[in-house]
């Protein structure tokens, strides 16, 4: 339980590892004569690190001598925050993780043209450091039930399910196969069902909901101050 915790596999690093790579490659082509010309006023991408460490939320980069890189503000995010792990999550294998990373968005140029990470030649590099992150982690829960663990983008800027390749590893393995959709069934479920599920082609068999009597009671049109008190009608109202 700890190691899982913790450190895990390592495919979080591997991420940030990934991500870091694009955003230094992406700074040292403006630095060695942007031939891109890319606008360092809109520069999308954003380092990342797998730590929520706000302090880092907004920052100031190539500070000090000429050779230091040019000045401009910059931005951390936590790794699950960061497009790559949506990109592993959602990747049916190498040559199509080559492919999303590929179609990243990392800047605009000054014309207003889109500046890709395959236009900074970064794909194979960054396919390098996930070969391995791409393969699912094989774990068992406290009761010894296999459990697949691969990635975790969040719910709320992505669509906050494990990967593909987990979720079709499990279905060749087991008969009876159960995922979690991330947190809230109007944000991780309905992503699960309308990205995850149609992306990958999977038919789920039944939905599993969890609800609370309060919550019930609101959507019956409760008034907040008043779902401790009984209402029936209120729950009936809501199913």
């Amino acid at each position: 339980m700890e190691d899982l915790n913790l450190h895990f596999t390592g495919d979080f690093h591997a991420i940030t590892s990934a991500n870091n790579l694009l955003a230094a490659l992406l700074d040292n082509h403006i630095q060695q004569g942007n031939l891109l010309g890319i606008d360092p006023r809109q520069v999308l991408w954003k380092r990342c690190e797998d730590m929520n460490d706000r302090a880092l939320r907004n920052v100031v980069i190539g500070l000090g001598a000429k050779a230091d890189g040019m000045v401009r503000e910059d931005h951390f995010v936590i790794t699950v925050a960061s497009e790559i792990m949506a990109i592993l999550c959602l990747a049916d294998d190498m040559a199509d993780l080559k492919a999303r990373l590929g179609r990243i968005i990392v800047a605009y140029n000054f014309a207003g043209q889109p500046v890709t990470a395959e236009d900074l030649h970064a794909t194979g590099a960054m396919a390098a450091l996930l070969k391995d992150a791409l393969k699912p982690n094989m774990i068992q829960t406290l009761e010894h039930t296999g459990v697949l663990v691969h990635g975790g983008p969040f719910a709320n800027i992505a669509h906050g399910c494990n990967s593909v390749r987990a979720t079709r590893t499990a279905l060749k393995l087991a008969d009876i196969v159960v995922t979690e959709a991330g947190f809230g069934a109007d944000l991780g479920a309905e992503k699960f069902l309308d990205i995850k599920c149609r992306k990958a082609g999977l038919k789920p068999d039944a939905v599993v909901l969890v609800a609370t009597v309060r919550a019930l009671k609101y959507n019956g049109g409760v008034p907040k101050d008043q779902l401790s008190q009984e209402n029936l009608d209120a729950l009936r109202g809501a199913l």
